[in-house]
């Protein structure tokens, strides 16, 4: 880790050194690009949340994205006492842009068209239920608006004390860059997330083409 020093950590240093080692995996973007409509997904078990449901190894989705940021809670924490909140927020969404960017470009190597609809198509139900509740309220050609009313990872770190501005910055914050990697012409829009105590997130996808 490079040293804090009287101007705070070199932001640089910070990506450079954090990156490659958790983003993705902290975050579990990978598992979400790589999810499909599986056994696992959307099984509620009668009473039971999807959330907590057991999988075979005797764990739940709650616990399995708490144990894949474990570390990055820690980090987090750490450096929160050390830099102060305002310097920390600022790090964390440099960083979580860069996720953004990453998971992006990464999907636009992996399909055969960056189109608007093939970007759209990773948001549409049931791909993301086991990370999500949510409904598709607008689905036109250039526009896809989705309400998210649960979120496993705004659940998992407003439990670990981390929501609220920081949260919104280690996670929310990539969202913006996602697609836009993806195809530079789209653009999300949102004025509301689960992450700062809304009702819900509303992601608002635009193809401005």
């Amino acid at each position: 880790m490079g040293e804090l020093t009287e101007r705070g950590l070199d932001r640089r240093d910070f990506l450079t050194l954090t990156i490659p080692a958790c983003s993705l995996a902290c975050l579990g973007a990978s598992r979400l690009l790589a999810a499909t409509d599986s056994g696992q997904a959307g099984d509620t078990q009668g009473s039971v949340h999807k959330f907590d449901v057991e999988f075979e190894q005797k764990t739940t989705m709650r616990k399995q994205i708490h144990r894949q940021n474990r570390s990055l809670f820690q980090f987090i924490k750490s450096l929160r006492g050390k830099l102060g909140e305002k310097e920390l927020i600022d790090l964390l969404n440099d960083y979580s842009a860069e996720v953004g960017r990453e998971i992006g470009s990464r999907q636009a190597q992996n399909v055969p068209a960056n189109d608007f609809q093939t970007y759209v198509q990773d948001f549409r139900p049931p791909r993301l239920d086991q990370y999500l509740t949510l409904e598709i309220v607008e689905d036109t050609p250039k526009v896809f608006e989705l309400r998210v009313t649960e979120c496993i990872w705004a659940a998992v770190f407003c439990e670990a004390g981390l929501g609220g501005k920081i949260g919104h910055a280690a996670v929310c914050n990539m969202d913006y860059y996602w697609p836009e990697a993806f195809n530079e012409k789209f653009k999300m829009e949102r004025d509301k997330t689960l992450m700062q105590g809304h009702d819900c997130c509303n992601h608002r996808y635009i193809d401005t083409a």
